[in-house]
């Protein structure tokens, strides 16, 4: 494992995590299997001391893992600098079998704690307390979500060999490049464009037809085109180099990293979106969606119409 402070430091929290995570689930399998609100019972009065326990845990695991997912991007790209062959996170993430999944399970772990807060905060709204038992059976399934996570971050960490010479971004987000991202890269940009812009139109009418399903699985493919868009095309034009299309190196210093709100916008319009179509009553989460969203795609939409304005000619 390479012992670096950043990879410590993150290695210390999981363990502090996986240990209130322990307290939470064991906590949470007494609460879904014994909790019953209308008892008079000591029981029903622990198990209500257990539920604000556990729930201020969870929140606690929550509020402290989106900005340590953040430093786990910082921590990657730091490491680059200790691979042969690396100059960004891209070629950490390449550099075992277990980087593209672990970064992966991460981005759902923090979908899911968010919409397990978003469940906690409608349950402690109602005198009755009516998603208790639907809220704690969920984070059972978290928990074994975010154990996976925990093993998988331990067992990249520990197969990164600094003597072996890894990829850079260049060689993996190449169209030379015989692997799946080399095929999505062949993807015809005019298409994928088309679905980027069209995929926010149908948010838009969705959203006006109170198709709240609709909106649910048009948020996932938009989140899925959005990604695939800003690698294809929209990197370029933030590099300003037809051929560099990593989605790493714009969360560094050079491009005054753009990528973190890039990917923070996504997040929370998705997001948002997601809430919204199971929630549909609650007209304020499409609001949010719609909004993020926009932003998002009016700031991406920047950089090849600035450029194009600068230079007179597209990439």
């Amino acid at each position: 494992m390479l012992l670096s402070p950043e990879v410590l430091t993150l290695q210390i929290l999981n363990i502090i995590f996986v240990l209130f995570a322990f307290v939470a689930f064991y906590l949470s399998i007494n609460i879904y299997l014994k909790w019953d609100f209308n008892a008079t019972t000591s029981l029903q009065y622990n198990l209500e001391k257990q539920s604000t326990l556990t729930a201020t845990i969870i929140k606690s695991i929550l509020v402290i893992k989106v900005p340590l997912f953040l430093f786990f991007i910082f921590t990657l790209d730091k490491l680059s600098s200790s691979l042969t062959g690396a100059m960004c996170a891209s070629g950490v993430v390449d550099a075992t079998s277990y980087g593209l999944y672990l970064f992966a399970l991460k981005i759902i772990n923090i979908y899911l704690f968010g919409f397990w807060l978003i469940a906690h905060n409608l349950d402690i709204k109602k005198e009755n307390l009516p998603y208790t038992k639907i809220k704690f059976a969920f984070f059972i399934l978290i928990f074994v979500f975010f154990i996976s996570e925990v093993i998988l971050e331990t067992l990249m960490f520990n197969a990164i060999d600094i003597n072996k010479i890894v990829s850079c971004c260049g060689t993996i987000y190449s169209t030379t490049n015989q692997s799946l991202i080399s095929n999505i890269l062949t993807i015809n940009k005019t298409l994928l464009l088309t679905l980027f812009y069209g995929l926010f139109f149908l948010l838009f009418i969705s959203y006006k037809l109170k198709q709240s399903y609709i909106f649910i699985i048009v948020n996932f493919f938009f989140l899925v085109i959005s990604i695939l868009s800003l690698i294809l095309f929209f990197s370029s034009y933030i590099y300003q180099l037809p051929t560099h299309h990593c989605p790493f190196c714009f969360l560094q210093k050079d491009y005054y990293y753009i990528g973190y709100i890039l990917y923070s916008l996504l997040f929370l319009g998705t997001f948002f979106g997601f809430v919204a179509g199971f929630l549909h009553k609650y007209k304020y989460y499409y609001t949010m969606s719609l909004t993020f969203n926009l932003v998002y795609i009016i700031i991406i939409s920047l950089y090849p119409i600035v450029f194009y304005i600068k230079n007179g000619v597209w990439l």
